[in-house]
């Protein structure tokens, strides 16, 4: 099973950027697509933010984090971060770092979905 531990969330104003960490171990970035998910205050579902495929380094979004967020990869430090800019309100959430079941990012559905990390508090606020 693999360990990811998120870091990076906080409170910021709207306009302004966060970035988060996943932090895991080098077998689990070489083998599965790894990103992020959210869970928004008043929904039960969470929903698909960034993926990044183990495969070939492709990266992909869901359509309104397109242009905001930026998922990226450094090898040397097993770490995947999610670059967030123009944070606005319904950003706010709690985000969680999760591993597909093998290196392809094969869509946002939770079932596919094999470990998660423990979560990391976005609030986006004045």
């Amino acid at each position: 099973q693999p360990q990811l531990v998120e870091s990076g969330g906080g409170l910021v104003q709207p306009g302004g950027s966060l970035r988060l960490s996943c932090e895991t171990s080098k077998d689990t970035l070489d083998t599965y697509a790894i990103g992020w998910f959210r869970q928004v205050p008043g929904k039960s579902a969470r929903e698909g933010v960034s993926c990044i495929s183990a495969a070939d380094g492709s990266t992909y979004y869901a359509h309104s984090m397109k242009g905001r967020f930026t998922i990226s990869r450094n090898n040397a430090k097993n770490t995947v971060y999610l670059e967030m800019t123009s944070l606005q309100i319904k950003d706010t959430g709690i985000y969680y770092c999760a591993t597909w079941f093998d290196e392809y990012c094969s869509g946002y559905v939770e079932k596919r979905i094999g470990s998660w990390g423990q979560g990391t508090q976005v609030t986006v606020s004045s």
